[in-house]
């Protein structure tokens, strides 16, 4: 019921991902991403604490292949997740547990992997990192490339209600943490207005955050 592909971007620091479903609040539970280390995506009968773990275990060395073997060994009911990792060095990887739900299917590529189930046919993570691949441009405008992609080439075999854009960059805390938890129409589409509406201000909120006296104008009363 959630299909999504994380990335790191090869001019930068940045780790991100995207992420859909039928579910309401798919990003909550799902989207993980630690600046200087990595992102996670952790779906289908989802466990929380994957993402964080995975996330601990790049931070102190392993690989994303690493870090899903040692989860795939030790985590549990390993065989209903499905968990998707990208770090610093070395190629990203992904765990598909064989009780992943209905029609499943992955992707791989040199600085993303894109995974999905219940998907509406097995050609949806691929049309995402394709599109991903052959975007330019700034990190999260990529992910809501491939992420538009998934969704036009079939995404899930229901309809979707929410989705999630997660962006690390050089400061602990998200560059952009955007979400869209419910809606009956195209969460997608709304995640990328929200996108769209987000960018052009985001280097202003770390800017405040680190001296606010040097930072823009906030353009509201009392604002000297």
């Amino acid at each position: 019921m959630t299909f999504s592909l994380v990335a790191r971007c090869a001019r930068t620091v940045m780790f991100g991902m995207v992420i859909s479903s039928s579910s309401p609040a798919v990003a909550a539970r799902c989207a993980h991403a630690r600046a200087g280390v990595g992102a996670v995506a952790s779906q289908n009968v989802t466990d929380p604490r994957l993402g964080p773990r995975a996330l601990d275990l790049m931070a102190k060395g392993a690989t994303a292949e690493e870090a899903v073997v040692i989860l795939r060994r030790g985590g549990a009911a390993m065989e209903w997740r499905q968990v998707l990792a990208v770090g610093t060095d070395g190629p990203p990887a992904i765990h598909s547990g064989v009780h992943a739900l209905g029609l499943w299917s992955e992707a791989r590529g040199r600085d993303a992997v894109a995974g999905g189930n219940l998907l509406s046919h097995e050609g949806v993570p691929q049309a995402m990192l394709d599109a991903f691949d052959g975007s330019q441009g700034h990190l999260g405008d990529r992910l809501m490339v491939a992420l538009t992609a998934g969704r036009d080439s079939g995404g899930e075999a229901g309809p979707v209600h929410s989705a999630g854009l997660l962006l690390v960059d050089d400061q602990p805390w998200p560059l952009a943490d955007l979400r869209i938890d419910w809606t009956e129409d195209d969460p997608i589409a709304a995640l990328g207005t929200a996108w769209a509406v987000y960018r052009p201000q985001m280097g202003a909120y770390v800017q405040r955050a680190l001296d606010p006296s040097a930072s823009p104008s906030y353009g509201v009363p009392g604002d000297p």
